[in-house]
């Protein structure tokens, strides 16, 4: 009802910007096998002004942003090497790999399940999900620490400037997953095999800091092995001492005044067999894969409602749709846009009922041994870090925008990757338990 009634409120300039969605999502199947054009280049500077320039590189979301105020620096294109150990996991186990008729991946121990995919292949789309499902970004642990969020409303003022109004601040103490299987870091390798719950992983973010009347909000999720049983996930409220259980349709719903739902986060969060997939086509695309600056820096054009950081053309992108099957689901379709080489999401299209553009999920990420160029803390090789991305509700002219690690803590790692269960950051799987919820909300 409020976002119908928004509708019907838009003034003429923002119904001139919804138009431009609606335009750009609907020739965008034929710009799926279109060129890349010749103009971009590294030093470009993409603005409102030259948009036009990548309109065969980025989605109808991009474009957007880009036409209300979010530049984009190209630089060159800088490959990302796969990690020599994760190569050999493929090379291992992939030639055993199926999928079966219930689309649950089958025989599957470590490494990319389908290194070589076939177009023609009617479940390309699906296939190419598990790769970026169980890609090398992480293997057995992710542990994010402090990130923050703002979250808030988006308008064009008298002089024809955007302004972003920040309604909410938002920090989270931490945000872990574990996997049970696939492991290739730490013992135990290749799976834990006490996995009493029958988990492929688990994961949450607890508790929350702020805002003040959300302190010690936090919430759990199992996924399960078993591709027929949805995700487990309770939120906990401590203003009214109650554990809710959530449905797998309130995954897409956006949580507490954001604009990010559970199953947006990382580009897709949500279960693969949850939706029918197909691969719309590939071609070089934009992306922010080699991001430089620690805190990020907020666009000046748009208000700050986006970050203003480094991108490049990768030379091969999949463009992958997805149609939910799950009832009273938000969204209509997700338009995935996945890089080749590394299979990372870079950042995705949702779409509503209407089959209109919706919502827009931009990742931009640092690809360093190092979380924070700050610190001393370091891999010993290079990782992939979302160190910010952005969510935008087109429709509603909302937005969230995020950094890791927060804004006001740029002295932080952040991000701690395949750590185990020994470091002093790290946890048991007890943190994976209302029980654990329940105390840290506390």
């Amino acid at each position: 009802m409020l976002r119908e009634w928004l509708h019907q409120q838009r003034d003429g300039e923002n119904r001139m910007a919804t138009a431009f969605t609606c335009l750009m999502a609907a020739s965008f199947l034929a710009l799926a096998a279109a060129p890349a054009s010749a103009d971009v280049v590294p030093g470009d500077l993409i603005t409102r002004q030259n948009v036009e320039k990548i309109k065969n590189l980025a989605s109808p979301g991009i474009l957007w942003a880009v036409e209300n105020g979010m530049d984009l620096k190209i630089v060159p294109y800088k490959k990302i090497d796969e990690p020599a150990h994760y190569t050999a996991a493929t090379e291992k186990y992939s030639a055993q790999v199926k999928l079966n008729d219930a689309q649950d991946v089958v025989d599957w121990v470590a490494g990319r399940p389908f290194p070589t995919v076939d177009s023609n292949d009617p479940m390309v789309g699906t296939k190419l999900m598990y790769n970026f499902e169980r890609t090398h970004y992480f293997t057995d642990d992710l542990n994010v620490r402090v990130p923050d969020a703002d979250t808030g409303n988006f308008y064009v003022t008298a002089d024809g400037n955007r302004q972003y109004n920040v309604e909410r601040h938002f920090i989270v103490d931490w945000t872990r997953r574990i996997r049970f299987k696939g492991r290739l870091e730490n013992e135990p390798i290749p799976e834990i095999a006490d996995n009493k719950d029958g988990v492929f992983g688990k994961q949450g973010f607890y508790p929350l800091i702020e805002p003040f009347d959300l302190k010690g909000v936090g919430s759990i999720s199992f996924r399960y092995l078993d591709p027929t049983r949805q995700d487990d996930t309770w939120l906990y409220v401590p203003t009214i001492r109650r554990v809710r259980r959530m449905s797998s349709a309130q995954r897409s719903d956006a949580l507490f005044g954001q604009d990010i739902d559970l199953d947006s986060f990382g580009g897709y969060a949500g279960q693969i067999p949850w939706f029918d997939w197909k691969l719309i086509g590939e071609k070089p695309m934009l992306a922010s894969f080699h991001g430089e600056n620690l805190p990020p820096v907020v666009c000046e054009k748009d208000g700050g409602m986006t970050y203003c950081e480094n991108w490049e053309v990768r030379p091969k992108v999949f463009i992958i749709e997805g149609v939910p099957r799950v009832p009273n689901y938000a969204y209509s379709k997700r338009t995935i846009f996945m890089d080749r080489e590394v299979y990372f999401i870079a950042y995705a299209d949702m779409y509503d009922n209407a089959g209109e553009l919706w919502k827009t999920v931009i990742q931009n990420i640092r690809t360093s041994t190092k979380p924070n160029p700050r610190l001393d803390f370091e891999y010993d090789r290079e990782r992939m870090f979302v160190y910010a991305f952005t969510v935008l509700d087109m429709q509603l002219l909302h937005g969230t925008r995020a950094a890791i690690p927060g804004m006001q803590f740029p002295n932080e790692p952040g991000w701690f990757i395949d750590i185990g269960f020994d470091n002093e950051n790290s946890v048991d799987e007890d943190w994976f338990t209302i029980a654990g919820l329940l105390t840290a909300g506390k």
